[in-house]
């Protein structure tokens, strides 16, 4: 990790008493507690995000009929040779 920067954060007293709870529980300090939390956030942000992407590059260019028909000759190709079919 870099350089960290030192911020003041405003909460309601409810979730700062959820907050020390939390980081009482898990023996972390608040810094670390919030650092997490926001990593946590932006990790699935990023996430959501890929797989927005994903789908609208699936609308404008989904397999055609013929993909999807070869990928299913090939996969029934493959499992008919695992010992366990």
């Amino acid at each position: 990790m870099g350089q960290t920067v030192k911020i003041s954060v405003s909460l309601p007293v409810e979730i700062l008493k959820a907050v020390e709870g939390e980081c009482k529980t898990r023996g972390e300090s608040r810094s670390r507690f919030f650092r997490h939390a926001v990593e946590r956030l932006l990790d699935q942000q990023h996430g959501q995000e890929a797989v927005r992407r994903y789908v609208e590059g699936y609308r404008q260019q989904p397999e055609t009929d013929d993909e999807v028909a070869l990928v299913h000759q090939i996969s029934s190709a493959v499992l008919k040779q695992e010992p366990w079919t």
